[in-house]
């Protein structure tokens, strides 16, 4: 299995329009920028992306424009699910996987698509092209929020790009172990959003749940890039 960061920015980006802080100015000169958070997982040949970020179109472009045979949805705020029209005149808009009450979420938003969905409950695994796949619930208030974990080759790989750090008993359990585990890092430390972690927060997740690696992602333009840990648009895992 293959994991390409499509995107690792949050919903504004870096740089973020009209900023002038010290990480924002530096994106601009190197030509450098976080794309909105999306992931996508090739294996057996076909592939499948988490989230559909607004930046969808330039993502693929960048990615030598794949093929997309499903998408997961986290949950249906804006920043993770907009680039889902730029199929459109593309290829056959690909079907979508995870519990009803995302994907309900998301086919509202898109009251203009016929959507393929293709529920799945919260803790159930289910199989994609030789990966298998469970959503397990966060917190994201009042949005209904997922994270996801990946299972290949005896690896374990768990996402959760939004959520604050009190997560559900059972998701903890889920994401116990991972080999890499992708954390929501909005905020540099001290800095508290209800419904994200910082940078703090994230790290101690990560131990907490015993990952062997761990990367942030959904990062602000507040974060520097050259932090530990900190994930970069284009970065390639194979498992």
């Amino acid at each position: 299995m293959r994991i390409e960061i499509l995107g690792t920015g949050d919903t504004v980006g870096t740089p973020r329009v009209g900023c002038d802080c010290e990480n924002c100015l530096k994106a601009v000169k190197t030509g450098t920028e976080r794309l909105r958070t999306s992931m996508l997982i090739s294996s057996e040949g076909k592939n499948v992306l988490i989230d559909t970020s607004p930046d969808l179109r330039y993502q693929l472009l960048k990615s030598g424009s794949p093929h997309i045979d499903a998408v997961l949805w986290t949950h249906a705020h804006y920043d993770h699910i907009a680039g889902y029209n730029e199929f459109y005149r593309v290829q056959d808009f690909p079907p979508a996987y995870g519990p009803e009450g995302i994907l309900s979420d998301v086919s509202d938003f898109f009251h203009f698509l016929k959507i393929d969905k293709n529920y799945v409950q919260p803790y159930e695994p289910f199989e994609l092209f030789g990966v298998t796949y469970t959503f397990g619930e966060v917190y994201h208030p009042p949005v209904y929020t997922c994270g996801i974990l990946m299972e290949v080759n005896g690896k374990k790989i768990g996402y959760t790009a939004d959520t604050a750090k009190n997560i559900p008993k059972r998701t903890k359990e889920l994401f116990r172990d991972c080999d890499m585990l992708f954390l929501d890092a909005l905020m540099p430390p001290g800095i508290h959003i209800g419904k994200h972690m910082n940078y703090d927060d994230a790290a101690e997740l990560a131990a907490e749940l015993g990952a062997k690696e761990h990367r942030f992602i959904h990062l602000s333009h507040r974060i520097p890039s050259s932090w530990k840990n900190v994930a970069k648009d284009g970065e390639i895992y194979i498992y």
